[in-house]
Order: structure tokens, then C-alpha cells, then sequence
């Protein structure tokens, strides 16, 4: 669905028509779910997180500006959410329980399909280990392939704050990479600068 779609949906939607929403909710709940997926680092409470997500996309509506992208602002709403969920857990829990942010591995076979998958979730293993600021600008930054300044308005921080995590980041997955492979294997380019 293009923007200019998404606004005339929007605007109904803005109106209360139920079939705008459902419109809206069907072209954007697996973006929603595997963004809040990846931000979150773990499946516990990404359910309860996404229809918060839609919850506060339905209250904040008056807010959206129809001269950017309804993605664009879906996705800021998607980070405020998460930042906020992780907040009261923090302050409920002090620390999230570790043993939940790694989820155990199928059994490997032979096929080359689950040989990708699986590489894909060791790689998303070592991303989740990330402290959540520098996995934020990562996600928007290779999952939703948004530019270091469009990740600055949308985490509401300086462009160079963006640039230093991002460094971080590439640095600390580069680090983590190299462990994991133990020095069997010459660990690729993690990412480009």
C-alpha cells in the first residue's frame, strides 16, 4: 500500500469507519509484529505489545502529519511503544529475565533453507545481545533501511548520537561475531560503514 493509499485510509479511519482500520491494521500488523519482535528480543510479550502499538496509533491519529510517511510515523509510534513497555518492566523487574531473550534452536538438518534460517537466528541471537539503544538503531537501520538522520527524529536524538551508537554497534557485532565463530572461520564484513 503506497502513502497516498494509507492517507485516504487514514482519513476515514480518522472518522471512525471500523473497515478503515481494519484496512490500516491488515496492511501493517506483520510489520508491526516483527518490528516490536526484533526490538523487544524476545516473544513473551510482543502480542500485548502490538495491540499497544494499535492502541496508541488509534489515540495519536489527530497528531499524524499527512505530509510524511504513515510508515515513517507507524514506526516511531512502534519505538515509543517499545521504550515505554521496557520502562515498566524495568521498573517492576530491575532486569529482564535473560533466559528469555534466547530461544532454543530446531534440531539442524541437512536442508539449505534451515541451514539459512538458522544462521539468520544466530545472527539475530548476537543482535539481541546488543544493549537496546545500539539494537534500535541497528533494526531501523538494516531491518527498515532507514537513513542515521531519519533514525534521529525518529528516537528524538542528536544525528551524531545515531552516528557514535551506530559505530557501536557495527563495533560490538563485529566483537561478538568473531567470539561465535570461535576463529574456526574468518568472520565476513559485518555490515558496511
Amino acid at each position: 500500500m503506497t502513502d497516498l493509499e494509507f492517507h485516504a485510509w487514514v482519513r476515514r479511519l480518522m472518522d471512525g469507519d471500523q473497515a478503515a482500520f481494519e484496512a490500516v491494521y491488515e496492511h501493517t500488523v506483520d510489520d508491526v509484529f516483527r518490528t516490536v519482535t526484533f526490538l523487544m528480543g524476545n516473544t513473551h510479550d510482543v502480542h500485548d505489545l502490538v495491540n499497544e502499538v494499535y492502541i496508541e496509533m488509534w489515540k495519536s491519529l489527530p497528531s499524524y502529519d499527512p505530509n510524511r510517511s504513515f510508515r515513517f510515523w507507524l514506526h516511531g509510534l512502534i519505538v515509543r511503544q517499545v521504550s515505554n513497555w521496557r520502562r515498566k518492566i524495568w521498573r517492576r523487574f530491575r532486569l529482564l529475565d535473560r533466559s528469555r531473550l534466547l530461544e532454543e534452536a530446531e534440531p539442524a538438518k541437512a536442508d539449505e533453507a534451515i541451514l539459512q534460517e538458522e544462521s539468520q537466528q544466530e545472527l539475530m541471537a548476537i543482535i539481541n545481545k546488543l544493549s537496546y539503544k545500539l539494537r534500535v538503531v541497528i533494526i531501523l537501520r538494516y531491518y527498515h533501511d532507514y537513513s542515521l538522520e531519519e533514525i534521529a527524529t525518529l528516537l528524538n536524538i542528536p544525528v551524531g548520537t545515531v552516528k557514535s551508537r551506530h559505530h557501536l554497534a557495527l563495533k560490538e557485532l563485529r566483537k561478538r561475531y568473531m567470539t561465535f565463530a570461535d576463529g574456526k572461520v574468518e568472520a565476513p564484513h559485518v555490515y558496511g560503514r
